[in-house]
């Protein structure tokens, strides 16, 4: 390049340029990096703000009971008809299935008025849900206060859902034993079964099963509503080792109400045998006069093994015993509740003979003692099962899916019948005598709507699914009593050579 005045004048312009690039440049990535730490720093504020948003506050709303003397109480106003509920994502347990199957006699043909009114023969009372409000008819007065805590029960379902379930109507026997035989039913030229509800069935029924009462609360004799039982039944799990307990069955209960109680008391322990069984018998009348102190459910898995019979029918205190981490033996019965039929012999309980107890029983506890281990498990698994899957939040679950899967096969449309009443937490709570039936409605009270939906129904068993479940059941316990043949066929021949020996 020759040197002159025009070179120098181009180098000194490039040289400006480079600087004014560089400057340029700084100047961008500055800006770009103050852009990128700016949205940086927004991101993280956003996710902070996240992080601290306070919680959804639930919206509490008591009882409004009266307070003025001689006026009649109503029902108040104040609690929500209808809510907005986020979506649950669980499953309900495997037992929802059963409410497809005991309204499978229904499906094909729906639900009647005639059909209704045909199951009033029995019934205690009858339910009618119309735009959310609950009345009743009531037709005979049930034992103590099961029909009270049944309707109590469903107010509170109300309660947890409001403006969720549809108009219903349906007839409630509050008695133990089902009667709508399936036989009755059966051929071209049957009528329609009566849908019925009641607390059990058995195979050769159709009622439809629902909840008992005592998960609000059995007054009659101070056991508390199932929320807190469920409390008080695991603190008592945690209080003695299992390995510490008596290495015996227990029992303890009213033997007469049925003859299969009775003859459970035979195998108590004597002077001339001990199968394995420490029975008491329980008075009821002598505990309510001495403040219950001998009956807290949640000081009595003291036993390494617990025995579960049927009363009349299915017994109330299956849910308590199964609740205590000792496996629950159970004396064989055909009467089943809600939730039973989906556990499993030898995972969930033990299986007893009904028609040899004593014999039963002394195998189940010597081969419980020498399979420590197996025995354990079998009572966590029943423990965990009814902590996990049969809180009181299932329980109405349950409910409202019966309920509402039943309101669907309707074929009319329900209706306020003449000498119904309207029914509501207040006119049932308020006006309760003072005592264990007030205290336990209170206790059990629902404050406010639940904010998520109830689970998700599973839907029905397939019929080789539900075929290989009972047969799975079946062999398990036909597995218990070749296992029990085989230990005392050894006993009598280990007898036998004892006696050639000596």
């Amino acid at each position: 390049m020759k040197k002159g005045p025009g070179t120098f004048a181009t180098l000194i312009f490039l040289l400006f340029l480079l600087v004014f690039v560089w400057i340029s440049s700084s100047w961008i990535n500055s800006n770009t990096i103050a852009v990128i730490n700016e949205r940086k720093e927004q991101k993280q504020m956003i996710v902070s703000k996240a992080e601290k948003k306070p919680p959804k506050r639930k919206i509490e709303v008591p009882l409004n009971c009266s307070l003025v003397n001689n006026v009649t109480q109503t029902c108040s106003s104040n609690y929500p008809t209808t809510f907005d509920y986020a979506f649950s994502n669980v499953t309900c347990p495997e037992y929802f299935r059963w409410i497809h199957e005991d309204l499978k006699p229904f499906k094909s043909i729906g639900i009647t008025r005639e059909m209704v009114e045909s199951a009033k023969k029995t019934a205690h009372f009858r339910l009618v849900i119309v735009k959310g409000k609950v009345y009743v008819e009531k037709y005979r007065k049930s034992i103590q206060t099961r029909d009270v805590f049944t309707l109590w029960g469903i107010l509170q379902l109300l309660r947890k859902y409001p403006g969720r379930l549809p108009d219903l109507e349906l007839m409630f026997d509050c008695n133990d034993r089902p009667v709508i035989q399936s036989r009755s039913y059966r051929g071209p030229n049957a009528k329609p079964p009566p849908p019925l509800f009641r607390y059990c069935g058995d195979p050769w029924t159709l009622d439809i099963v629902f909840p008992d009462w005592s998960f609000w609360g059995w007054a009659e004799i101070n056991i508390r509503p199932w929320e807190n039982i469920l409390k008080d039944l695991k603190e008592g799990n945690n209080k003695i080792k299992w390995t510490k307990r008596e290495p015996y069955a227990y029992w303890k209960g009213n033997p007469f109400v049925a003859d299969t109680r009775k003859d459970l008391l035979r195998c108590n322990v004597s002077d001339i045998e001990d199968w394995n069984a420490r029975l008491f018998i329980q008075d009821w009348i002598r505990e309510s006069q001495q403040g219950f102190e001998q009956s807290d459910l949640g000081s009595q898995c003291t036993y390494r093994y617990k025995i579960y019979i049927e009363g009349y029918a299915w017994s109330v205190s299956e849910k308590y015993i199964l609740a205590c981490d000792s496996p629950t033996l159970l004396v064989n019965t055909n009467f089943y509740d809600f939730f039973f039929r989906s556990l499993q012999p030898v995972h969930h309980y033990w299986p007893i003979r009904n028609d040899d107890k004593c014999r039963s029983l002394k195998f189940a506890v010597n081969w419980g003692n020498s399979h420590k281990q197996k025995a354990q498990e079998i009572g966590k698994a029943a423990s965990d099962f009814i902590q996990q899957e049969l809180k009181m939040d299932f329980v109405y679950d349950y409910m409202f899916h019966l309920l509402n899967e039943y309101a669907n096969l309707l074929r009319f449309e329900p209706k306020i019948p003449e000498g119904a009443v309207e029914l509501c937490s207040e006119t049932m709570a308020c006006d309760a005598n003072e005592g264990p039936e007030k205290n336990f409605m209170m206790e059990s009270l629902v404050k406010s709507p639940s904010y998520t939906s109830p689970c998700s129904l599973p839907p029905p068993y397939e019929p080789r699914v539900l075929g290989a479940f009972i047969r799975r059941k079946a062999n398990s316990m036909r597995q218990v009593e070749t296992w029990e043949n085989n230990f005392y066929e050894n006993l009598i021949k280990n007898n036998i050579s004892k006696r050639i020996g000596s």
